[in-house]
């Protein structure tokens, strides 16, 4: 790409970078924006609503329905979630709500129950590039009082609390950094909602997560494998998804005002 202004700008680089990462035009983009890391989130929202994928053998897909609403599988962890929050800011949605797994880490906790997020705490180092450790990693509530609302309309179990968000994958055989997590008090641990948070607070991008408890990784038994994930998969993907669409489709047809307001 030839820049007519040798100075590249972010707004250059996101606009032709947007389509390069997923393979979807920019006028293809609707104003509301799902986030996941499962391709098979990605797929089923495509098969729901009859539309095309576009990325394949690119870092990151996406798809979006009749009605503007867009659905990236942005791949997993902090530096792809920055990466996918600076990305769209090529076409300034006007909320996005990143659907994830995570490790429960009460023993209130349950497979299957779901974490409405009211905080992160940036244990991932990669939102430490866009603003100073002190400021708070957190949700724009308007966004999640949506989500909350459908989570009742669904009678579903679902939780509020602070989740720690880590770059690392590998952590649970480590006693040490299991116990360094029990005394930060987090309900549950992922590796992409505080990045989420900071980076759209950075980009003032309106931004949430509904997060799904897959997991229990603070005792052996609980350590997620890939029977199950698959059955954590199986048993409540769908509702997850289901949410995710109800709330971003309810905001869009009623025309709400997300405002992001710069602490």
């Amino acid at each position: 790409m030839t820049f007519e202004n040798p100075m590249i700008t972010k707004d250059q680089l996101v606009t032709d970078w947007l389509p390069r990462y997923t393979g979807m035009p920019l006028d293809q983009f609707g104003e509301y924006v799902l986030l996941t890391n499962f391709q098979n989130y990605l797929t089923s929202f495509a098969e729901r609503f009859d539309c095309q994928i576009f990325g394949e053998g690119r870092p990151m897909q996406a798809c979006t329905n009749d009605d503007g609403l867009t659905m990236i599988n942005f791949g997993i962890g902090s530096p792809n979630a920055a990466s996918i929050m600076d990305l769209l800011t090529a076409v300034h949605p006007k909320a996005v709500l990143f659907l994830g797994k995570c490790g429960g880490l009460k023993r209130s906790s349950e497979i299957g129950h779901f974490i409405l997020p009211i905080a992160a705490i940036r244990g991932d180092g990669t939102s430490d590039d866009y603003l100073p450790a002190m400021v708070p990693a957190l949700p724009s509530f308007k966004l999640h009082k949506f989500v909350s609302e459908k989570l009742v309309e669904h009678s579903m179990e679902y939780r509020t609390g602070v989740v720690y968000t880590t770059n690392r994958r590998v952590w649970e055989h480590d006693q040490e950094f299991k116990t360094t997590l029990q005394s930060m008090t987090a309900i549950a641990i992922d590796m992409e909602t505080a990045t989420v948070f900071v980076v759209g607070h950075k980009n003032q991008i309106a931004r949430g997560a509904l997060l799904l408890v897959s997991d229990l990784p603070m005792t052996p038994e609980g350590v997620k494998t890939e029977v199950r994930d698959a059955e954590v998969t199986r048993d409540y993907a769908d509702l997850h998804l289901q949410i995710g669409i109800d709330a971003l489709s309810e905001i869009g047809n009623k025309g709400e005002t997300i405002k992001h307001f710069q602490y």
